[in-house]
Formats: structure tokens, C-alpha cells, sequence
């Protein structure tokens, strides 16, 4: 019998959940879809907790939907490396397994015998088609650590998805209305504009609050937990805003929601009619979900955020016409920056943005999945 490959991936979490939930899918896909004995190293087990309850905060080595889930912690252990490693995100791998690389590389003699990949942020600057898969050698050690960047691109190594998520995206489709139940809400009217705000910290949610509050038609708001709830709680005049808790403000009915599992998260993006997202791990499952969308990219010095943001919205309004585009655009910015939030202006072309979600959705779906290219990328080495 054929031994299955193994895999280290390697996570630290910094301070919200799109490196781990980018990590524990990426994991979760690789043991399922390609036979892959995965061990999970994670600094920070309680944010895996928190997107996979299952998950046991107390343990150290711990096995889940066929990954194995190891506590990141200092000092590392004295372990025989896998062969293929995964540093995400520059996280930084540990001295001592690093070194231990390097001693099964030079007694084996040849690169062959291990793949070291720094698995990058997403980006859809045009730049990264050129670093895809470029090599980096090691100053003094024998080894070659190569850029994997995912993107929109056949250049790049694409997004994840699981080979059946659009299946069973159509099947949640037929049961929208038990996931209302579970979260303890009616279904929505049909008159009703459905939207889910998850976002870091913006000063912002008061005049996007006002704007759907003041709106001509009913818009029903749901806020899973997240760091922008005071913002939302000084706005409401109440003293404090808990999961289950709801208020009414002109047309706009609030509703908070716990912090949700990925497979609950992904759910509530495909029963909503807009999804405000952030970060890498929720924005790109708004464009599997096939919805209108808002990103709010994650804040650098020197708004270095916005030649990413605008990056992206370059590649996403391509087909879009001058007018529908210019909405997109502008809130996109007004979110993330500065500037006017006008929903009535973005949300008129609401049919436009819908159908234009769902071709995007088909496009992305041309340049593989990362999980997949990233095997494919490691059998080069012949391993």
C-alpha cells in the first residue's frame, strides 16, 4: 500500500481569523479530496475553536475531519519534517525544524526529497504573476523555499474551493429556511433586503447604519460578533449588544449573531441578498456564494490597502458598464477610506450586481482550486 504523503502546514494567528480560516480549510480540503496526511501547527487554538467548535482548546495533539491539529508552542518539538512544508503568510517556521530540513535534505542528497512553499496572501495585483512559484534559496542552508500566491489568475495559484462547494451551495439553497430557524430568526420577507455586516473596527457602520435605517424599503441586518460591535452598540443608544439581541431603527432591523462555524458563515452568505466581508478567508467565500459584495481589505500604513482594493476592483468590474462600475467603486472606497456610503446609488443596480456575481463566480472557477494546484505544484518535485 502507497504511503500517503504528508503534509506540515505551519499558522500563526495575528489578530482576526482569515489566516486560520484560510489554514483549516486548506487543511480540511487536502486530508478529504487528495489523500493527504496533514499535521496542522497552530500558535493560537482558540480562534481554530472558535470557526470549528469541535475543536478541544485544552488539547495539544488532536485529530478532526482528518487533519491533525498540533498546539504551535515554544520550544518546538524535535520532529522529522514532512515532505512538503507550508509556511503561510511569513509566518516564520521554527529554528530547530527548519535545521531538521535541512539534515534530511542533505542526507537524502537532493532537493527532490523536500518542497518548501511560502503560501502568500491573496492579491489580484498584476505583479504576483511574475513571483508565482519563484524559488528563494536559503542564504547557507541546502534548501529552496518557493512564493505560492493565490489569485484570479491562470497565473496563479487560484482560490479554495472544495470540489463540491457549488453543489452544495444548491443544496443549502432548498433549506434556507432551516438555517433561519437555527439562528432564531423567520425567514425574510421577500420585500426585505438581506445583508451581512462582518468587518474590523469602522468608524464608518454609523452612516451605513443610517443610510439602511433611512432606506425607502425594509433591509434586515445581520451582525455576527466582531470588533465593530461597540461601534454598532454606541450607535444603537444601548448599553450593550449581545448575540440574540435585536433593534429596530426606521426600515433597518439589526440582528446580532454569534461568531459563527465556517460551514454556518457560509451558509448565511448564501442567504443573503449583499454580503459585507473583510480580509482574505469571508471575501473569498463571498465570491463562491455568488452575491453582491463589499470587501473591507485589511488597513496598512500609507493606505497600501488601496492599490490592493483597487486591484481587485480593476479585475471585478471589467465587464461591468461606466455607471454600475463608478457605484462599485465609490463604495468600495467610502468604505474603506473615505467618502459618501450612498446605498440608494450602489444598490439600484442590485439585479446588474447579481448576475454579474454569478458569472464572476463561473470565471474564478477556470484557474483550479488552490488546494489542487498546490498538489500539483509538489508532484513536480516527485516526491
Amino acid at each position: 500500500m502507497t504511503e500517503m504523503p504528508r503534509w506540515d502546514i505551519f499558522c500563526r494567528v495575528i489578530d482576526n481569523y482569515g489566516d486560520i480560516g484560510v489554514c483549516w480549510r486548506l487543511s480540511c480540503q487536502l486530508a478529504a479530496e487528495h489523500g493527504i496526511s496533514i499535521r496542522l501547527w497552530v500558535d493560537e487554538i482558540a480562534s481554530l475553536h472558535r470557526i470549528c467548535p469541535a475543536i478541544n482548546v485544552s488539547l495539544t495533539i488532536q485529530h478532526w475531519r482528518g487533519v491533525e491539529v498540533r498546539h504551535w508552542i515554544e520550544p518546538f518539538p524535535a520532529i522529522a519534517p514532512a515532505e512538503v512544508v507550508i509556511e503561510t503568510f511569513g509566518c516564520t517556521l521554527p529554528a530547530n525544524y527548519v535545521a531538521a530540513m535541512s539534515q534530511h535534505v542533505s542526507s537524502t542528497q537532493t532537493n527532490s526529497s523536500l518542497v518548501w512553499i511560502n503560501l502568500e496572501y491573496l492579491s489580484a495585483e498584476s505583479w504576483v504573476e511574475g513571483y508565482h512559484c519563484l524559488p528563494s534559496p536559503h542564504p547557507y542552508l541546502p534548501l529552496i523555499k518557493y512564493f505560492f500566491f493565490p489569485g484570479f489568475t491562470a497565473a496563479t495559484g487560484g482560490l479554495i474551493r472544495g470540489h463540491n462547494l457549488l453543489q452544495q451551495q444548491t443544496v443549502w439553497q432548498q433549506s434556507f429556511a432551516d438555517f433561519w430557524h437555527k439562528i432564531g430568526l423567520p425567514s425574510p420577507d421577500p420585500a426585505e433586503t438581506t445583508i451581512s455586516l462582518f468587518c474590523y473596527d469602522n468608524h464608518r457602520v454609523d452612516g451605513l447604519l443610517d443610510a439602511w435605517a433611512a432606506f425607502p424599503s425594509p433591509v434586515r441586518c445581520l451582525l455576527p460578533e466582531s470588533k465593530v460591535l461597540p461601534n454598532v452598540t454606541r450607535w444603537s443608544a444601548r448599553e450593550r449588544l449581545i448575540p440574540g439581541d435585536s433593534v429596530q431603527r426606521g426600515n433597518l432591523s439589526l440582528h446580532i449573531l454569534p461568531f459563527l462555524s465556517q460551514e454556518d458563515y457560509d451558509r448565511l452568505l448564501g442567504a443573503c441578498d449583499c454580503n459585507f466581508v473583510r480580509g482574505e478567508d469571508s471575501f473569498v467565500r463571498a465570491q463562491w456564494a455568488a452575491k453582491p459584495l463589499i470587501w473591507q481589505i485589511y488597513p496598512q500604513r500609507d493606505n497600501a490597502h488601496l492599490v490592493k482594493l483597487n486591484a481587485f476592483l480593476d479585475r471585478y468590474c471589467q465587464n461591468l458598464t461606466a455607471n454600475v462600475a463608478t457605484n462599485l467603486r465609490a463604495f468600495h472606497l467610502g468604505w474603506n477610506h473615505d467618502g459618501d456610503l450612498d446605498w440608494a446609488a450602489f444598490w439600484k443596480n442590485q439585479l446588474i450586481l447579481q448576475t454579474h456575481a454569478i458569472t464572476w463566480a463561473q470565471q474564478i472557477t477556470l484557474f483550479g482550486d488552490l488546494a489542487s494546484n498546490l498538489v500539483q505544484f509538489s508532484k513536480k518535485f516527485a516526491l
